[in-house]
Order: C-alpha cells, then sequence, then structure tokens
C-alpha cells in the first residue's frame, strides 16, 4: 500500500514539474515574441527616420537651390537682375 502512496506521490511530482516546465516555456516564448515585436516596432521607427532624414536633406537641397535663384534676382550688380519693386505689369502712379 505504501508503494501505491509512493507511486502517486511521485507521478503528482512529475505532473506538477512538467506543468511548471510547460508555464515556464510559455511565459519564454511570449517574451521571446514581445521582444521580437519590439525589435519589429525599432526597426521600422528606423527605416521611418532615415526616410525622413532624406526628405530633410532633399528639402535643404531644394531651398538651397531656390535661393540661389532668388539671389541672382536681388544682386543688383548681376546683369539679369530685375527689381522687384518694379514689376513690368503693375501700375504705380
Amino acid at each position: 500500500m505504501q508503494a501505491i502512496k509512493d507511486k502517486i506521490n511521485d507521478m503528482t511530482s512529475m505532473r506538477k514539474g512538467k506543468s511548471d516546465a510547460r508555464a515556464e516555456e510559455k511565459a519564454e516564448k511570449d517574451l521571446a515574441k514581445a521582444r521580437m515585436g519590439i525589435a519589429h516596432e525599432v526597426r521600422l521607427a528606423k527605416e521611418a527616420e532615415a526616410a525622413m532624414d532624406l526628405h530633410v536633406a532633399k528639402a535643404d537641397e531644394l531651398a538651397k537651390r531656390e535661393m540661389e535663384k532668388q539671389s541672382a534676382y536681388a544682386d543688383p550688380h548681376h546683369e539679369n537682375a530685375v527689381d522687384l519693386n518694379e514689376h513690368p505689369h503693375s501700375q504705380r502712379n
């Protein structure tokens, strides 16, 4: 009778050990999934930041070009300079 009780206790403790191991494995898998999700979001954020930096650089370059064009009009010593106060279609008296 004692042998049967010992065997039942052993089976119970083995079942508890397996259950604990499964729960620990599940927790580790959930943590790994969360870390993968975080890594994915970080990657997307870095890609978006790189794209934003590229757009800022392009906008800066376009602004520089436009400023160079405008400075050609505003330079009174430039051969093609235009007086911005005298528009050819304006009617001033």
